[in-house]
């Protein structure tokens, strides 16, 4: 199975700083602490971070599929992480449990629209809300095309 959560701070360096490597200590700890020797033991067969994205604090996690129960109970334990010698206090919420990763992929999907719905329903002012807009239509998902040196500057010189 595939859990997907989300990592909460009120700091917001924490996210930035965080590592699977840390998710997954985090993890393992709580779980321990929470079912002792024997869930670490069903939980740490095939656990593993498959993916962790430090700006949004959104993770994946894989665990077996009679182990998955363990895991998410033991999930609201984990109240810190541990990065580079420094704590960072935090909360990790589970979003979804999915039998693939794509599923994990969709409900994400749907996850991130209504947050924008939400999150433009909450701007105060018309302002904020075509600001909101302004930098979610300037998102692009394409790179730009970078000079190598067969192109033209830009004063016409080769």
């Amino acid at each position: 199975r595939y859990v997907l959560g989300e990592v909460v701070s009120e700091e917001p360096r924490c996210r930035q700083c965080i590592e699977d490597r840390a998710v997954s200590l985090a993890v393992r700890d709580a779980v321990g602490r929470v079912h002792g020797d024997y869930g670490l033991g069903c939980v740490s067969v095939s656990f593993t971070v498959k993916y962790l994205n430090a700006y949004t604090g959104v993770v994946l996690l894989r665990c077996r599929k009679d182990a998955c129960g363990l895991l998410c109970s033991a999930l609201p334990f984990v109240r810190q992480l541990e990065s580079r010698n420094q704590r960072y206090p935090c909360v990790l919420n589970t979003l979804h449990i999915g039998g693939t990763i794509r599923t994990c992929q969709k409900f994400l999907i749907q996850y991130n629209r209504r947050q924008m719905l939400l999150l433009l329903q909450n701007c105060t002012n018309e302002e904020d809300r075509r600001c909101i807009q302004k930098s979610l239509l300037s998102c692009s998902l394409t790179e730009e095309p970078s000079k190598s040196g067969d192109e033209e500057d830009d004063d016409g010189t080769e």
